[in-house]
């Protein structure tokens, strides 16, 4: 099981008929806030959460993931929780104000009222504690009420505002991928993560499926604890290294229990009403 902060309050908002879970960014640890927690050291030494050939697979077949050169648009998604140093996978997802990250509920909040992460960071493309792009912070969380009260998975799904960044927004410094929502259970996909060892980012490619109506499954070998969070992506450009997210590695078993089967709830119209709110939050604070 994949397992991904706030000690903030929750505030309920209701956006079209369905009301989600939003606060502000973690709280800091020091003056400098979130990015000066986490050193070389501590980064190398964060734990994954645990709940998992370019040549396209026939469906049915289980490939292995191999690691994955560039992975711009992704990156690990560092927090503590309690006295414990973890991290995720996280990618930059599409918005009007450019600053927005998609990744999985439970690497934000524990959900069953336990509240949100702490000292969250975003580290694109990150390998062996270099952060060649910098270290991005939140300016605010957002994930369902669904899941902040009962870790429902069909709603492990989770948004990042984040803060500029020497005056830019991340999505103007690295690109970003399209959201789809009600779009179908098959997909052939390329999903980039960051494995137990964290070292560099893993990729695979294959097709989802169906495994219940509110979840999809997608079937490689390697995606063991950080990996949650991480993007499901079809259409994938090479040149522009996009394409539309349409999963992110969470869900049932908060992802999965083995390394080669991965779950993501499906992208319905509450995981849009979600997006719409976190745009939303990122336009009111950008």
């Amino acid at each position: 099981m994949r397992r991904g902060a706030l000690a903030a309050a929750i505030a309920m908002i209701v956006v079209g008929g369905c009301s989600s879970a939003s606060a502000p960014g973690p709280q800091r640890s020091g003056a400098a806030g979130p990015a000066s927690f986490w050193t070389r050291s501590r980064l190398l030494d964060a734990q994954p959460f645990r709940g998992g050939r370019e040549l396209v697979p026939a469906p049915g077949q289980t490939p292995d993931s191999h690691t994955a050169l560039v992975a711009l648009r992704v990156g690990a998604l560092f927090v503590r929780a309690g006295s414990t140093d973890h991290f995720c996978t996280a990618s930059v997802v599409d918005s009007p104000a450019k600053d927005l990250l998609i990744t999985a509920a439970h690497c934000l909040n524990g959900g069953n009222g336990t509240g949100y992460k702490q000292d969250i960071v975003f580290i694109p493309d990150y390998r062996d504690g270099d952060a060649p792009y910098g270290i991005w912070t939140p300016e605010r969380l957002l994930v369902a009420p669904q899941w902040v009260k009962s870790a429902d998975p069909d709603f492990d799904v989770g948004f990042v505002v984040l803060q500029p960044h020497d005056g830019q927004n991340i999505e103007q410094v690295l690109g970003a991928s399209q959201l789809s929502v009600d779009s179908g259970y098959r997909y052939l996909v390329r999903v980039t993560g960051y494995p137990a060892s964290g070292n560099a980012p893993i990729t695979c490619l294959n097709w989802t499926s169906r495994q219940s109506a509110t979840q999809l499954q997608f079937n490689c070998g390697g995606y063991t604890g950080g990996t949650s969070g991480s993007p499901w992506v079809t259409r994938f450009n090479t040149r522009s290294r996009t394409g539309t997210i349409v999963g992110v590695i969470g869900g049932y078993q908060q992802g999965g229990d083995t390394p080669s089967v991965s779950y993501s709830a499906f992208f319905g119209t509450a995981i849009h009403q979600l997006y719409e709110q976190a745009v939303a939050d990122g336009t009111a604070t950008g």
